[in-house]
């Protein structure tokens, strides 16, 4: 398996997050990627580092204006007189079908869902090389890989088509979805992040080439909240190609197979033809947001039950999972275990 990984994701550190009303470090951290990088090596996986892409694969998932607003945005922002260091919205609107607003300060609360993804000068070259990473996954399963690795930082699964937060800004995973549409017909993304990927499936919520299925800390007092219950099944054409299994807070090791068991159940009735893996390692029992208690043998035994159940070719996007010293071995762990099914 090869890891696809670009030096430029490093650069963007917005340095603080607003949680709770207050503003703290931002765990979204660079040191991340070290961490995730020797987990890789460990398992010698080869490093490969993605091609330029250009805008052509992410402008198949996000609006022209939104792409927009992420490239000119800070230095949009500078201009202004006394303006933050970085871009943190501070108003809102309370809906979006109206005009488009010209002032980048109410463009930022329209494309920004939250204080939890400033937007800084690295933002954007970050974002892009991160999702380049993705897409290069994903072309080599389109030139007959079974399976491979996207380093991806920042993360992506809370970005939706025009909109950020969650510390994500494009969305990796359904890009990655999205081009291997290219080949096959039908491809599941398959989110075992601690969080809901609210991003990817409002993106995917009214089609039915691509099932959404999703493990998450139940969002009933968790981020992201509005987004991730069990009722969310799809709409129009995409009515039943979405599954959520909100668990709860602190769920171990079994309890969180047994829910796997049951969405690889749902992913193995959708037949797809090709698989997209959104790796959360944030589910761990010491991860610094705490929401649930995966050990590190468990992502091993989420990894093969993975393999073992969807032996179509699968590329794995990194999404979540916080600096913690077992970060790179919880990786190693579900890659092994992957590997070990059969991948």
């Amino acid at each position: 398996m090869k890891c696809v990984f670009s030096a430029p994701q490093h650069k963007h550190y917005p340095e603080s997050f607003l949680v709770n009303g207050v503003r703290e470090k931002n765990p979204e951290m660079p040191g991340r990627i070290d961490k995730l990088l020797e987990g890789a090596d460990d398992l010698g996986l080869e490093m490969v580092t993605p091609k330029d892409y250009g805008l052509g694969p992410i402008a198949r998932i996000h609006t022209p204006e939104y792409l927009d607003f992420l490239q000119n945005a800070y230095k949009r922002w500078q201009r202004i007189p006394g303006a933050a260091a970085e871009i943190t919205p501070n108003i809102h609107p309370t809906n979006r079908d109206g005009a488009y607003p010209a002032s980048v300060v109410a463009q930022a609360g329209y494309h920004m869902a939250d204080a939890s993804a400033p937007i800084t000068g690295d933002t954007w070259e970050s974002a892009l090389h991160s999702a380049w990473s993705a897409i290069h996954a994903s072309e080599l399963l389109l030139a007959g890989e079974k399976s491979a690795y996207a380093l991806c930082r920042p993360p992506g699964h809370h970005a939706g088509a025009d909109l950020a937060g969650g510390f994500c800004y494009l969305n990796n995973t359904a890009i990655a979805a999205q081009n291997l549409r290219r080949k096959y017909s039908s491809v599941a993304i398959l989110d075992v992040d601690l969080h809901h990927g609210n991003g990817t499936q409002d993106i995917f919520y009214r089609r039915n080439d691509v099932l959404t299925v999703s493990l998450h800390a139940d969002p009933i007092r968790f981020y992201p909240f509005f987004w991730g219950h069990a009722s969310e099944r799809g709409e129009g054409p995409g009515l039943g190609y979405n599954l959520n299994f909100p668990l709860p807070r602190g769920t171990r090791d079994d309890d969180y197979l047994a829910a796997l068991d049951k969405a690889l159940d749902r992913l193995a009735a959708f037949a797809p033809e090709a698989v997209v893996i959104a790796l959360g390692l944030d589910a761990f029992e010491s991860d610094p947001f705490a929401g649930l208690g995966v050990s590190t043998e468990g992502f091993g035994k989420i990894g093969r039950a993975i393999a073992e159940r969807l032996p179509g070719p699968t590329v794995i996007i990194q999404e979540g999972g916080y600096l913690c010293d077992e970060l790179g071995l919880n990786l190693a762990s579900f890659l092994n275990g992957f590997r070990e099914g059969g991948k």
